[in-house]
């Protein structure tokens, strides 16, 4: 594998990474913050409870939205992050 893809390789997984461990937390934030606000957690499309369809769109809205952007800005700051290191010349590969 050329030296090219393999750190075109690293910078995608650092990439997923930084994605799904953004969208995890934003998560929680957001479960939190819902609790807080209404004192109980956000509904899921799934519970069959007596959540009503505007409190199930608008936390469908507010989380689809604030994971959607720190998704992006995760694997944004990823992308810069792998691409700095590859500019200064570091081994993003340590494994070779």
């Amino acid at each position: 594998m050329s030296d090219k893809k393999q750190q075109t390789l690293v910078a995608k997984l650092v990439g997923t990474a930084a994605a799904l461990a953004a969208a995890w937390a934003a998560q929680q934030i957001i479960a939190q913050a819902w609790k807080a606000k209404t004192g109980h957690k956000p509904p899921k499309p799934d519970d069959e409870d007596d959540s009503g369809l505007t409190e199930l769109v608008a936390a469908t809205a507010i989380s689809g939205a604030i994971v959607a952007v720190a998704r992006v800005l995760a694997t944004r700051g990823a992308a810069k992050f792998t691409a700095s290191k590859d500019d200064k010349g570091l081994d993003l590969n340590p494994a070779d």
